[in-house]
């Protein structure tokens, strides 16, 4: 007798433990949340290798000759467009501007007065545009000595930071001598080598897309992008230069990051991410098959962030099709299975098709 009701409490708690683990009856249907496999166009994209450069580098050379007599700046410092960076001794172009300047107003002088004159028809019409003539050559001259005595201050023509100072205080500058160099961090572009067997998908689709911040974690879209008309004959590869927005994205000209070029688009099945069930090495969801719940084995691909409060979307390389209701709460649906009625032979059934 005892050996008979241990052997119905040992067949209950088999028929408890394998109760609706994969395969019975919906009995909570309105509970459950479901979501349909859908088919979409994805886009497709090729991630290669790129350099960061500045946009705006440049190396400012002296305008006119003088002595070096103030360096305001030196590597690594920060300037504003139009700051004073280097300053000249001046005193012989603040000379030869005094003297032009003089000129000038002496012939503007002139030019008024035989303008009165001739107004008067005292002298001929020559004298007049002798005058004017004279008036316009002091200016020329004039304004052509204003700016010898500007070059005598070399400004920085962007903002940026200075990277080579290429003199010394004391030094005598030539016309044309490389002074500093210098580059702006505001615009940035990412240089790519692109295999020609790409350049075709990128010059038809041109959207691209750099990772940017420190660790290189945010994608950013490209603001514009510039491909070479011709192929190095080397390494048939050609070179492609991708614009960044304007903005501190914490990358430096010369450091490596990734760019994205959208290739086409693929056809690709996707579900919402919180349908999938991860299960230390296996991943699944539960999908509804007429009035049963059937626990299936998928192969998931690349996650699809939602927009405008959806779900993410998760793309799936295998195990669904087009169509088929998927649950999309694991926990509800294993909860649901579990309060299913289901006999002990069609649970040790269902468990080794599981299985």
């Amino acid at each position: 007798m005892r050996a008979t009701i241990s052997g119905i409490i040992a067949m209950a708690l088999v028929s408890s433990s394998f109760a609706g683990i994969h395969d019975e009856k919906v009995t909570t249907e309105s509970d459950l949340e479901t979501a349909t496999v859908k088919a979409l166009e994805l886009p497709e994209f090729r991630v290669v290798d790129a350099t960061i450069e500045a946009v705006q580098q440049a190396t400012v050379s002296a305008q006119t000759s003088g002595r070096i007599i103030e360096i305001t700046v030196d590597v690594d410092d920060y300037v504003t467009k139009g700051s004073v960076i280097i300053r000249l001794r001046d005193k012989s172009q603040r000379a030869a501007f005094k003297v032009a300047q003089a000129r000038y107003e002496e012939a503007q002088s002139e030019y008024k007065r035989v303008k009165e004159v001739f107004g008067k028809k005292l002298v001929a019409r020559a004298a007049l545009d002798k005058a004017e003539a004279q008036l316009k050559t002091t200016q020329a001259r004039r304004e052509e000595a204003r700016e010898a005595l500007e070059n005598t201050m070399i400004r920085a023509p962007y903002s940026g930071i200075v990277v080579k100072r290429l003199v010394q205080v004391g030094e005598t500058a030539r016309v044309g001598q490389k002074l500093m160099t210098g580059l702006s961090l505001e615009k940035l572009r990412a240089v790519v080598e692109l295999p020609q067997s790409l350049v075709h998908f990128v010059r038809q689709h041109k959207q691209t897309w750099v990772w940017v911040g420190k660790d290189l974690s945010t994608r950013i879209k490209a603001e514009s992008l510039t491909i070479s008309p011709f192929a190095d004959k080397d390494s048939h590869t050609f070179l492609v230069r991708v614009n960044l927005p304007t903005g501190d994205y914490q990358v430096y000209p010369g450091m490596h990051t990734k760019v994205a070029f959208l290739t086409g688009k693929r056809s690709s099945l996707v579900i919402p991410e919180r349908a999938i069930a991860r299960r230390s090495e296996v991943t699944g969801v539960y999908v509804k098959e007429k009035d049963k719940i059937r626990f299936r084995y998928i192969r998931p691909g690349k996650l699809i962030p939602g927009k405008g409060g959806q779900d993410q979307q998760r793309e799936i390389l295998s195990g669904l099709s087009a169509g088929e209701i998927v649950l999309l709460d694991p926990i509800k649906a294993i909860a649901a299975i579990k309060s299913s009625t289901t006999s002990p032979a069609t649970a040790t059934a269902a468990s080794k098709d599981g299985e």
